[in-house]
Formats: C-alpha cells, structure tokens, sequence
C-alpha cells in the first residue's frame, strides 16, 4: 500500500485519495474488478487520470483500498442490524432467520446490502489469483466469523469459530452456486440448507432449550 508523501498527507492529498478510493469501491459495485480502471475511477471522481498514480502506488493497490472499503462498509451494516438485536434465546427457525438477515440480507430490496454482499464473494475469487487482497480477505472473514459467534451466542447458542465455520462454508457453497442464477431466492435456499445444520453447530444448551420449549 501507498506509504505517502508530504504532498499526499496534506488534507487536499487525503480528500482526493479518499474520493478515488470511493470512486473505486462503487464501480467494484456497480460491475467487478473488471470495471475499476484507472481512466474510470478518474472520471467517476473528477479528478485527472494522472492523480489514480499519484496517490496510489498501482492499480492493484487502488482496488485492495477499494474493496476494504466495501468490506468496511458491509461489515458496519451488519452490526448495524445486530444492535437491533436483544439476547433472547432463539428456536431453531428464528436464529436461521437472524442468521441469513446477516448473512444475506433483509428481505427488504436492500440493492445496496445485495450489492456488497456480491462484492463478498468477488472478494473471494479474487483473492485465489491476486495475493495482495489475501491478508484482506482473512481479516474481514474473521470479522464476520466473531460477528456470527456473537450473534449465535446472545440466541443462546454459545459457540466459537470452530462452530461458526461450517455454518459460514455452507452459506458460501448456497450463495456462490446460486448467484449465477437468475431469480434465484438466495434468502429462501440458504435457509432450508440451515435449517438442517444450525443445531448440529450452534446447538441450544440443555438449560436454554428447555426454556424456549416452554
């Protein structure tokens, strides 16, 4: 990444390194890593083609900030709707329910929330053939790895990594193999797989499960 120099750390350097940074995150949205191109991001941030060099060190560099940014900004939504949440056991339709609401999206036609998850599973890809987005991946992963565990855990299903993975790993296998569909009900597919799995995974303790068969 960019370690800057005098001119690039002045408040007009960091707004304009930000706006390209923007820039870039939204065509990553809007069409893929195939779409974030220098003379691209320039145009969508109004800023000359020369400044996608100045600020950045390469191209790659320019669409390692941008795709954090969009892991950033899917992460905070989720959290977001976590803090709605109160801890209160859940049975085992109603935490699948909470799970892909974090996983997948509302179903409220979110096109933004659609939108970044996709960039998710582009991330992935990606990151199999260009190694600077790898250390990037892993770290948003085990974000939403320790979101997940917290999540499970205030439902009254206490667990850890280990636990969440596997849940994780068959959202991903639902999700990519549907993506590529047109229609598909992601929220809808992703449910009936975890419908089978949570309690194998994310098991209600003793003491809990009695409460919520009560």
């Amino acid at each position: 990444m960019s370690t800057g120099s005098a001119p690039r750390s002045t408040p007009k350097g960091r707004r304009r390194r930000e706006a390209l940074i923007s820039a870039a995150a939204d065509l990553l949205l809007a069409g893929g890593y195939d779409a974030v191109r220098h003379r691209s991001v320039a145009a969508r941030a109004r800023l000359p083609l020369a400044s996608t060099t100045y600020y950045f060190d390469s191209l790659d560099d320019l669409v390692t900030h941008a795709a954090e940014l969009n892991g950033v900004r899917e992460i905070a939504m989720i959290r977001d709707r976590m803090t709605a949440f109160a801890p209160v056991a859940l049975d085992t339709a109603d935490t699948v329910d909470l799970v892909v609401d974090l996983l997948v999206g509302p179903d409220d036609g979110d096109e933004v929330r659609r939108d970044l998850m996709v960039a998710r599973y582009e991330r992935v890809l990606a990151a199999a053939r260009h190694p600077q987005l790898q250390e990037l991946h892993c770290r948003l992963r085990g974000e939403l790895e320790d979101m997940l565990s917290d999540v499970l855990s205030a439902a009254g299903r206490p667990t850890d990594r280990d636990h969440v993975r596997p849940l994780l790993a068959l959202v991903d296998g639902v999700v990519m193999g549907a993506l590529g569909e047109n229609g598909a009900d992601l929220r809808s597919r992703v449910r009936d797989v975890l419908l089978d799995a949570v309690d194998r995974h994310a098991p209600l303790s003793r003491e809990v499960r009695r409460t919520v068969a009560q």
